[in-house]
């Protein structure tokens, strides 16, 4: 009997200890006006920030140096905006007033601390002007003068500014050089040829000094005002800022972290980064996409499209700042009105994801250090030998020759052949590493990737017209320009020659930032503003060449430095069009590195994490934030790749792995082995139980990513998309949904047998037993023993599942039970995507089939809406209906009465169904 317990608290502990004095702040409505025009509260604040300083300008005895002039005194602390924000610098008043912006000096903080900005911007501080506004056939057309010069190099003075009403809930706002072309992310974005009839926003403009002033029509909250600091427009400094409505933000990836940002004087880099996932540094993606929650529920989103190194300032204003230090300034705004729509909103943009085939949602498993082929072998069959469910059997770099790509080791992989002949036998697939840094030092002729693509000239170069050479696992490479064509071509030759040896079924495309093990080059970096440029973010490393190539290195589109953030989305396009060609089927590919639009060629893990508690618990944060970036086949290492795992952590992982969209567990070489056939018989049993729980939803799993690829929506999914007015749901990140129908609440800590969960309001059904528990929207304390997850099922929801097999294949041929969860008005809702699971297309060309089922007034249907042959070959075999309030006396199927059993906990059973899928039917219970 499932026994829960309400508590007061708002939520469970965080993966971290919270900082001191970081209170909540209720969300607000910003201020259409610019921000020194004051308001009660501001003046206040203003008040309380001025005797703040004249106090402490007594007690320190004058080491805050001389009063500052009334203008900067005015900004309250939470509205300064940096006007010194170089790192490593300590900004003195001479360096601070150099740049005409006031200095008040703040108590100093613990190292590594940010705080309150020293010197920042004062309300006359001199941007651009608004000079004229023209009336478009989409938008407006304007221009923007700087009098004034600004305190970086090669200002640009006249700036051309566009605005396209795009659809009713989608503005562009593209701000660039008004004389000369400037670099653009070369991504592929919908063009409209009317204006929106309609729009949810207004848009007005501040002219003098310029801004935009962004409003949701519907509530009159304020979502930008670019007014609240300068404008900067310099070839390598471009910074715009705005206030924000609340301080519930998401999103700017790819960091660790929480999934609601801090707003305390928070710094968040963009800059690909190969670096294990660690808390304020820069990791492998970059992702310039926000959303926001306003107060009663509505949520928007800004994505700026550019792939420069970058850093996004938060503060507590609530304010935001863009630094970039090259591109334009190109935003797309999304007004939603709720947070599901606004990620279908960027997706309309940046593209929906590509479908997986079936077997990529299985069970995937992997280690660096298997050693040999026979090894990985003797793995695969242990599984086999305990019935534990695995679809795909991957390698690290150990199978290569000297750590090579396109090799194999000839004496410890000799029957790596073998072993993938054996795999797809058992309808089971191989997947393999990759890295873009190929080998530079075998004997000419002796290794043609290499030869091959120098002979065509498919590598970065140096600013002198050289292979950039490097240092990665083979020892010294060059790297591939994969924005160059003809790299694709070469790709494309170098896997059909690897394929014909070894018919791998997937790529795992790993280094790709691109990652390297010197910082720059062989020969470091030349001098020059590429690689040392007026301004560097907030990079790992403090100079953007560090552990990678250098900045000024060649590609064909362009200079490195532009190029840097795509490098991993180029090498996921080329791989995933060289897979298509050589297979004629959906390609698997999974990356590290990640920018906006990768969801159309790979999936992403979140890199190389650690056996620890506290990595398994941040990973939940991470695969939801990356269901914002369009990327929804997301997952983490399970059980951790670094360090030794233990037998508990390991279990709890695998519970949770077992509903990352993408689940493997991976581990590093030289530790013990954390497959599940490693471990006790207890704890080997519950890791195979979950994986025949999470085998046993495929058909619903398959039908989220459909409708993923459709209209992008999210698979793993935060509570708080689908009760966004529900403000206790916010800040929630160790719980996930699948769709809007499955609650996940997975156990985080060690030595327990219970976990406290956050339960929105409704009725929800355990899902291994249809008893029913009914909130009000709180927190509940769930029993938890070790072999245990909790699921719950929402009410009216219908989640079609199936009798797991050992295989995806397998699973696929066995009958489906439909799990009917009823809502407190006894109806239900739910769908089903079914067809071949690998095949390119099919919906777009018709080969699917697509069957709803709904519940009212006790009858259930199921209504075909498209129908394939796929579909004549899977069963309706078992119905479980939870909520029915009474016995029924009889149950009706078509017409015809059918046995069936009802529980005490109020769920009727109905068995030996066999009805076809291709059919429609229904089901009456009297």
């Amino acid at each position: 009997m499932k026994s829960y317990q309400k508590l007061r608290t708002a939520q469970p502990a965080a993966c971290r200890v919270e900082e001191e004095g970081a209170a909540p702040m209720p969300p607000g409505h910003g201020k259409l006006a610019p921000w020194w025009v004051g308001s009660g509260l501001l003046v206040a604040a203003v008040l309380l920030s001025t005797i703040t300083v004249w106090v402490l300008r007594q007690v320190s005895g004058g080491w805050l140096g001389p009063t500052p002039p009334p203008k900067c005194l005015l900004v309250p602390e939470s509205h300064r905006f940096d006007c010194y924000p170089e790192r490593r610098v300590v900004v003195t008043q001479e360096l601070c007033e150099s740049r005409g912006c006031c200095f008040i000096q703040s108590p100093p903080l613990a190292e590594g601390k940010q705080g309150v900005p020293w010197c920042f911007y004062p309300p006359d501080f001199p941007s651009y002007s608004l000079e004229s506004l023209n009336q478009t056939a989409l938008g407006v057309v304007g221009l923007l003068v700087r009098r004034e010069k600004a305190y970086y190099p090669r200002d640009i003075e006249r700036l051309r500014l566009d605005v396209e009403f795009e659809t009713d809930t989608r503005l562009h706002v593209k701000i660039t050089d008004a004389a000369n072309p400037r670099y653009e992310v070369p991504l592929d974005v919908p063009r409209v040829m009317k204006r929106a009839e309609n729009p949810i926003y207004s848009l007005n403009f501040s002219w003098d000094p310029f801004g935009v002033l962004l409003q949701r029509k519907a509530t009159g909250t304020v979502l930008l005002n670019t007014t609240v600091a300068p404008l900067i427009f310099a070839d390598q400094f471009l910074q715009i800022s705005t206030s924000l409505p609340s301080r519930f933000l998401y999103g700017l990836g790819e960091h660790r972290g929480s999934l609601v940002h801090s707003l305390d004087w928070n710094t968040l880099t963009l800059w690909a980064r190969d670096v294990s996932p660690t808390e304020s540094f820069n990791l492998y993606g970059a992702h310039p996409f926000y959303l926001l929650m306003e107060e009663g529920g509505n949520a928007h989103g800004v994505f700026l499209l550019n792939s420069n190194a970058m850093e996004v300032a938060l503060q507590p204003a609530p304010g935001l700042t863009w630094r970039t230090i090259g591109g334009v300034l190109d935003f797309y705004i999304f007004l939603g009105p709720d947070p599901n729509m606004v990620i279908q909103q960027y997706q309309q943009v940046i593209g929906f994801p590509a479908m997986p085939p079936s077997w990529a949602l299985g069970f995937h498993l992997c280690r660096w250090g298997y050693g040999s082929s026979n090894e990985t072998w003797q793995t695969v069959r242990a599984m086999r030998n305990y019935q534990i469910p695995q679809d795909g059997q991957w390698n690290d770099i150990d199978y290569m020759d000297g750590y090579r790509d396109f090799t194999l080791d000839s004496q410890k992989f000799a029957s790596l052949p073998s072993l993938v002949e054996d795999l797809h036998k058992h309808g089971q697939h191989y997947v393999m590493i990759l890295d873009p840094g190929i080998s530079s030092t075998s004997p000419h002729g002796s290794y043609w990737p290499f030869d091959e693509g120098l002979r065509r000239g498919l590598f970065l170069n140096t600013t002198q017209g050289q292979p950039l050479i490097g240092q990665v696992w083979p020892g010294f490479t060059a790297f591939a320009d994969f924005s160059n064509p003809d790299t694709h071509q070469w790709w494309l030759e170098n896997l059909q020659h690897f394929y014909a040896h070894v018919p791998f079924d997937g790529l795992w495309i790993d280094m790709n930032e691109p990652s390297n093990f010197m910082d720059g080059s062989e020969d470091g970096c030349p001098p020059g503003d590429f690689d040392s440029p007026p301004y560097t973010p907030a990079v790992l490393g403090d100079s953007l060449s560090a552990k990678t190539v250098c900045a000024s290195a060649k590609q064909k589109v362009s200079v490195h430095y532009n190029l840097h953030n795509l490098y991993g989305l180029m090498e996921a396009k080329a791989t995933a069009s060289a897979l298509i060609k050589i297979w004629g089927k959906r390609p698997f590919v999974i990356s590290r590195s990640t920018f906006p639009s990768q969801g159309r060629y790979s999936g992403h893990w979140l890199g190389d994490n650690r056996s620890q508690w506290k990595d398994m618990c941040y990973s939940i944060p991470g695969l939801l934030s990356f269901s914002l970036f369009g990327i929804p086949l997301v997952g983490a290492d399970i059980c951790g790749f670094s360090g030794s795992t233990s037998e508990e952590l390991c279990t709890r992982w695998m519970q949770l792995g077992a509903f990352y969209p993408f689940a493997r567990n991976h581990n590093t070489q030289n530790e013990k082995a954390q497959d599940p056939t490693a471990f006790s018989p207890a704890a080997r049993t519950a890791m195979k139980d979950v994986l025949l729980t999470r085998y046993s939803l495929l058909p619903f799993l398959y039908t989220l990513f459909h409708r993923a690829h459709l209209q992008g929506d999210t698979v793993a999914r935060p509570l708080f998309f689908e009760f966004p007015w529900d403000v206790a749901t916010w800040e929630l990140d160790r719980q996930f949904l699948w769709g809007r129908s499955l609650l996940v609440t997975p156990v985080l800590e060690p030595g327990v047998d219970s976990v406290t969960g956050y339960v929105p309001q409704g009725t929800w059904y355990d899902f291994y037993t249809g008893s029913s528990v009914n909130s009000s929207g709180e927190m509940l304390k769930m029993s938890a023993p070790l072999e245990h997850l909790n699921l719950h099922i929402r009410e009216g929801s219908i989640l079609p599942t199936q009798k797991p097999g050992t295989t995806t294949e397998a699973t696929r041929g066995n009958p489906l039970r439909l799990i009917v969860a009823l809502s407190s008005h006894a109806t239900a809702w739910g769908d089903l995507f079914w067809d071949d699971g690998e095949s390119l297309d099919t919906f777009e060309k018709g080969n699917y089939s697509y069957v709803v089922f709904n519940v009212t007034q006790n009858i259930f249907t199921s209504t075909v809406l498209h129908a394939s042959t796929e579909a004549t070959k899977v069963t309706v075999g078992t119905m479980s209906i939870f909520g029915v309030q009474k016995p029924p006396s009889k149950v009706l199927l078509n017409g015809q009465e059918k046995p069936f059993s009802y529980l005490d906990n109020q769920v009727l059973n109905v068995s030996d169904l066999g009805m076809s899928l291709s059919q429609g039917f229904s089901l009456q219970w009297l």
